[in-house]
Formats: C-alpha cells, sequence, structure tokens
C-alpha cells in the first residue's frame, strides 16, 4: 500500500487540517496511473507531486499532443521525472480496452487516479451509444479500472476516483439504460455523472473488501479550482478571446490548481482506509487544504451503489471479480 502519515479523526467525524504534500512519503519503486494529465489541470498537479516524490508517473490521456506537451512541462518542473505515456480516450471502450492492453507492460499498479472528465458540453452520443458525460466521467474509468485491477491487486494499490461537490446536485443516480435516447440538461447530466463517481468508489471498495483483493478504492473532490476544465466544457476549447475571459473569470473566484490538487493527493498518499473521501476544508468545502468530508446520502446509498455497479458491468461488457 501507499503509506503516509496523517492526524485524522475518523468515523464520520472531520479530519483535522494539517494534510499537506510535505506528508507525502517516498514513492519510488511506485507506478501511478493518471488520467486527464493535460497542462493547467487537476491531473497534471497531481502527476507532478507523485513525480516529485519519486513515483513512476504515466501520464494516461487521449491525445498525443496534449501528452507531449504533459510531458514537457512536468519535466520542467522535475528534471529527474520518471515518465511514461498511455494513450486512452475514455468515451470509447474500444480505446478504454487498448489502452489496458497496452498497460500491462507496466507490471504491477500501485495508485491509479481516475481524473479525467468532461463538465457540461453539449450533448452528445459517443460511438458506443452512451451520453458523453456519463461515458467519460463513469463508464470509461470503471472499464479502465476493472481492466487494470490484477495489476492493482499485484501492487497492493488504490484506486482513487475523483468527484465533485456538483454531485450534491443530483437528484437521482443514473440507473436507466445508458443507451436510452432520454435527453437531460448539460448540468444535471454533469451532476449525474459525479454522483456515478462516489457510487462506483465506495461499491468498489465493498466488493474489493468482499473479495480479499489488497486494493482500496477512495475519492476526493477539487472544491471549486481555477482548472480549464469549465471553458473546455462550455466552449469546446481552452483558447480565444472568449475562453480567456471565461478563465480568467473563474480563476479570479477559485483555488488554485495546485489546491484543488491536494484532496486528490490526499486521498492517493495518505495512510486512508478504503470508502475515505476528501475535499477542501473551507466554507462548502470549495477552498482550503483537505480533509476527510462527508458525501451526500445519495452516494452513500448501498442499493443505488448496487443498481449502478450491475447497469455498468452490462454497459461495459465487464464483469468484475
Amino acid at each position: 500500500m501507499l503509506p503516509g502519515p496523517l492526524s485524522s479523526a475518523l468515523g464520520g467525524r472531520r479530519a483535522e487540517a494539517t494534510w499537506s504534500v510535505a506528508d507525502i512519503p517516498d514513492l519510488g519503486g511506485r507506478t501511478a496511473v493518471v488520467t486527464g494529465p493535460s497542462v493547467g489541470g487537476l491531473g497534471f498537479a497531481t502527476a507532478v507531486e507523485l513525480a516529485r516524490h519519486h513515483a513512476r508517473v504515466v501520464l494516461a490521456g487521449r491525445s498525443s499532443s496534449r501528452l507531449d506537451a504533459a510531458d514537457d512541462a512536468l519535466r520542467d518542473q522535475v528534471p529527474e521525472a520518471s515518465l511514461e505515456r498511455l494513450l486512452v480516450d475514455l468515451a470509447d471502450l474500444t480505446s478504454v480496452r487498448q489502452a489496458a492492453a497496452e498497460a500491462a507492460r507496466l507490471g504491477p499498479v500501485h495508485l491509479l487516479v481516475n481524473n479525467a472528465g468532461v463538465m457540461a458540453p453539449a450533448h452528445h452520443r459517443t460511438a458506443d451509444g452512451f451520453e458523453l458525460q456519463l461515458a467519460t466521467n463513469h463508464l470509461g474509468p470503471f472499464l479502465l479500472t476493472g481492466l487494470l485491477l490484477p495489476q492493482l491487486a499485484a501492487g497492493e494499490g488504490r484506486v482513487v476516483t475523483v468527484s465533485s461537490q456538483m454531485h450534491r446536485r443530483a437528484r437521482s443516480a443514473p440507473l436507466e439504460d445508458p443507451r436510452a435516447d432520454a435527453r437531460q440538461p448539460r448540468w444535471s447530466a454533469y451532476a449525474r455523472s459525479k454522483l456515478a463517481n462516489l457510487l462506483f468508489a465506495f461499491e468498489l471498495d465493498r466488493r474489493l473488501r468482499d473479495a480479499g483483493l489488497p486494493v482500496r478504492s477512495l475519492a476526493a473532490h477539487p472544491g471549486f479550482s481555477g482548472s480549464h476544465l469549465v471553458v473546455n466544457g462550455q466552449l469546446g476549447r481552452a483558447t480565444g478571446a472568449v475562453a480567456s475571459i471565461l478563465d480568467a473569470s473563474v480563476k479570479a473566484m477559485s483555488q488554485s490548481v495546485a489546491d484543488g490538487a491536494l484532496p486528490v493527493l490526499m486521498a492517493a498518499t495518505a495512510d486512508l482506509p478504503g470508502g475515505a473521501y476528501c475535499g477542501p476544508s473551507g466554507p462548502g468545502e470549495m477552498t482550503g487544504p483537505p480533509v476527510l468530508v462527508e458525501a451526500s446520502s445519495l452516494a452513500r446509498d448501498p442499493e443505488a451503489q448496487r443498481l449502478l455497479w450491475e447497469v455498468s458491468e452490462e454497459a461495459t461488457g465487464l464483469a468484475y471479480p
């Protein structure tokens, strides 16, 4: 497992806000796969700190050009970084399967950070027939995690799934047929996909324990962090005059991407039990040092967790152990 010190109160109580990157242990000899590592995003900030603490970091993204940029930018910050690349489009189940097959060369995997996602883009159906946000934010990571599970078990590793405070806006879990043509407002679809992240993370941890596998599943959310996710979701790009204005507005009201990545890093490296959920400690969990936080009652609903798991297995064609 990935050890790390933490002064915390467990059992449903908030942890003291004492965790920082200084608490990340030496990760030498460990392999961490981080999805969605584009420069300027949470995945990139997460990858930087993991590399800084000597992990072999696998940058997993859907574009060779973005992976090139992330590789160059990360080496600028951590010249000695041990980096590898993995092409994967989480919205395409065929791409996920191909990436998992390619990842076999990595050997044991000690950490998988399911970070990649899209936020409130225009409605779109993927090649597999799924709504884009559910496909990218949940079904793709569900399949990738399952296919990497033997390597995670070999590494006695952990899975960290990145959710959002927007999960609280979801009025129901996405338990219907994911190929059904029931179009929803983009922000509702986003909120339900982020709820799906937590339902998956908690059900995964329960199943891992029941199966006796040496892997933990945790979750985290970044609060309100000034990444490019909002701009990309609304405009489909992160450059241009309008994108620059929107991006500047988001950054003016939010914490930095590096600070937003802290709950993810805490979940990834601190000595926490499976099922833990990390987020910012400030008002509304929008900003502040990372602590243990509570998910919504719907996210903790065991029946919703079980039903979403069944829907996800059917949709991806993968049955976990």
